[in-house]
């Protein structure tokens, strides 16, 4: 191969390798996540789904749609469907903070913050000790109503009541 074939060839890889990257820097944008390393997925789309996190301590498990590492910390992502209402529902806040403590736990470093992904935007929770307290008020009192059995219906929606874990064993529920 001649002097002037190698070059054109290293020039092509060359323009190639910057196509790939630019195309995956976009790729990342567009979906939303931090700067960072991408260290767990759960869609399926990225690598395949590990176990779960676990935490013995708070009798807790979970498995976000993503965690990215940012230094030490490794971020959850939660990705929700439909538009990103005026305020982040409580719900997702909670779930968000859930994957947060879990990931503390299993990780060893608290996370500043765990982002909502949604199809027109990503809402960055801080990660405080205001909302973990939060979360651990509401972790207290699910396992106090489960324990006696006084949990309320909090919604008049059937879809929710098809996807609930507790369907089966609720006086309440809608379907």
């Amino acid at each position: 191969m001649s002097p002037r074939s190698v070059a054109v060839v290293a020039l092509l890889l060359v323009i190639v390798g910057l196509v790939v990257w630019l195309w995956a820097r976009r790729q990342w944008a567009g979906a939303g996540l931090p700067r960072g390393r991408l260290v767990y997925g759960d869609t399926g789309r990225w690598e395949r789904t590990r176990e779960p996190l676990f935490s013995r301590r708070y009798g807790l498990t979970g498995r976000p749609d993503y965690l990215v590492r940012v230094g030490n910390a490794r971020v959850p992502v939660e990705v929700k469907s439909g538009q990103a209402p005026a305020q982040p529902y409580e719900g997702h806040v909670l779930q968000l903070a859930a994957y947060c403590l879990l990931a503390e736990e299993v990780f060893g470093v608290r996370p500043p913050y765990g982002l909502l992904r949604y199809d027109n935007a990503t809402l960055e929770i801080p990660y405080d000790e205001s909302l973990r307290s939060r979360l651990l008020d509401t972790l207290a009192a699910m396992r106090e109503a489960r324990a006696h059995g006084s949990a309320d219906r909090d919604h008049e929606t059937p879809q929710k009541c098809l996807r609930c874990g507790q369907r089966e064993n609720c006086d309440q529920r809608l379907v």
